[in-house]
């Protein structure tokens, strides 16, 4: 009887400690729960396209991140806006939305009425007021260089000369890249320039800001000025061309991340 009792309590004393590990783990479990990650939309400026963040996506898409590159017309600022109002409302769930260089002009339009985009991130970008135009917010400051080789069209569009690109748009990156970028460039519609900012997303919505100390297409002084005017919660100022999501895209995946943490719901 008593052996039988003994038996009994070495089994209820193992069951004790075999439910407490479960406990523990449960609860260890728990304190390490991997949060969903948000969707992240990349809008390109003038002068390029979708595949300007082709070094951009797969560090983002290795880190586990839903990507979409808009390919927006350049057309007007309404056409480019309703193009990247249809890709935010194809994803699921918090989206941060990100723009580079004109790319800024969208996004601060396109995300102020998109009640999934949970934070903006400039590259090299433009971040205009409501009411702004883009000629007014460029004009702040004296023209970068590289804006001296802008040409325009008989058509209302806007080139860069691709003799002059490399060294306008693109410094730092390959050279051999830099001469296809300059082939493959899409040209900026002119009348975009005098079109009215009619909201800006980045009075509701947290913002980061990555400045290009050597863009010879927006002058770094106006990132800078951008960057503190709408509150960005990180500001990086790298060594780079306008071109920084080619020639630095480990610098711009490190801000996004940080953008998707910060806003991560716990």
């Amino acid at each position: 009887m008593k052996r039988i009792s003994f038996i009994t309590a070495i089994i209820f004393l193992a069951f004790l400690l075999l439910t407490n590990a479960q406990a523990q783990s449960s609860n260890a479990s728990k304190g390490s729960e991997v949060l969903p990650l948000p969707n992240v939309v990349l809008v390109h400026g003038a002068w390029a396209d979708g595949s300007s963040w082709s070094k951009v996506i797969p560090l983002l898409q290795e880190k586990g991140f839903n990507v979409t590159a808009v390919q927006i017309p350049l057309t007007s600022l309404a056409d480019d806006v309703a193009v990247t109002g249809r890709v935010l409302a194809m994803q699921k769930g918090p989206t941060i939305l990100v723009g580079h260089s004109y790319g800024g002009v969208v996004i601060t339009v396109a995300g102020a009425n998109a009640s999934n985009v949970v934070g903006l991130v400039y590259i090299s970008a433009y971040a205009p007021d409501a009411g702004e135009v883009l000629s007014e917010l460029n004009g702040r400051m004296p023209a970068a260089s590289g804006q001296a080789n802008i040409r325009p069209d008989a058509y209302g569009f806007l080139w860069i000369d691709p003799k002059a690109f490399p060294e306008s748009f693109s410094q730092d990156v390959d050279p051999v890249q830099a001469r296809v970028m300059a082939a493959v460039q899409k040209p900026f519609s002119a009348s975009i320039f005098g079109e009215k900012v009619t909201q800006a997303a980045w009075k509701s919505k947290p913002s980061w800001y990555l400045v290009s100390k050597n863009d010879r297409i927006i002058n770094p002084d106006l990132e800078r000025f951008m960057a503190k005017r709408i509150g960005a919660k990180e500001v990086v100022s790298i060594p780079s061309s306008h071109a920084s999501l080619v020639s630095h895209p480990s610098e711009v995946v490190k801000l996004i991340m940080d953008a998707a943490n910060s806003t991560a719901i716990r």
